[in-house]
């Protein structure tokens, strides 16, 4: 992690890469509010299948699903792939203000944003010190970041802001609300080293320090 509070990767995803549709749980996807799913994962033509089938199994239940398309490089290898998951199986999509330009092959995040319009229920696309912007068919709605006094590390902002905004979301929040509880959440893990929140997570979302209007 250099002073700006970035950091350098090499991911390594383990066995996970070998998941398939044979390790998809039917019972615990349909009971499950929303089946959250990760774009590093996206790589293998098994995993692919294996996505097309948990999204399938969540609308057969009535339930939701989300992607994270997780980096550029990502979407950058699987365009064409992505392209037909976001826009024909996912409710929820989060990307950050260069995944989702990758997406659309654009380098302006308007258009990016007018492109992915109505192609999902929400989308939410981060904008790191920006803050957030949620799309939906009824409008955009737009967040400003969580204010901290210093930014230490970045590694899991991402990822604890879709843990925020969809804890708010199973919740019943209104998706204003969710997309704070995501800013908080990010704020919280940027703070201090390491990609893990400090502290009981669900003490952070404390709604009579969260600005309704």
């Amino acid at each position: 992690v250099t002073p700006d509070a970035e950091r350098t990767m090499c991911t390594f995803l383990g066995a996970s890469v070998w998941i398939s549709e044979g390790d998809i749980d039917k019972d615990l996807v349909s009971r499950s509010k929303v089946t959250y799913m990760e774009g590093y994962l996206f790589d293998k033509p098994k995993a692919k299948k294996a996505f097309l089938k948990a999204a399938e199994l969540a609308h057969e239940a009535n339930q939701k699903v989300a992607l994270s398309l997780s980096d550029p490089f990502c979407v950058n290898r699987h365009r064409e792939e992505f392209l037909h998951l976001v826009e024909g199986h996912v409710d929820i999509l989060f990307a950050n203000e260069e995944e989702i330009c990758s997406l659309y092959q654009v380098t302006d995040l308007e258009i990016a944003l007018s492109e992915i319009s109505g192609k999902c229920e929400i989308v939410v696309v981060t904008q790191g010190s920006k803050g957030a912007t949620v799309v939906t068919n009824d409008g955009r709605i737009n967040v400003p970041a969580q204010p901290v006094s210093k930014v230490i590390d970045t590694t899991g902002a991402g990822d604890l802001y879709a843990a925020g905004f969809l804890y708010g979301f199973t919740r019943g929040k209104p998706l204003k609300i969710c997309a704070k509880y995501g800013t908080i959440a990010a704020g919280e893990v940027i703070q201090h080293m390491g990609a893990r929140v400090q502290g009981d997570f669900t003490n952070l979302f404390n709604d009579d320090q969260v600005v309704y209007d």
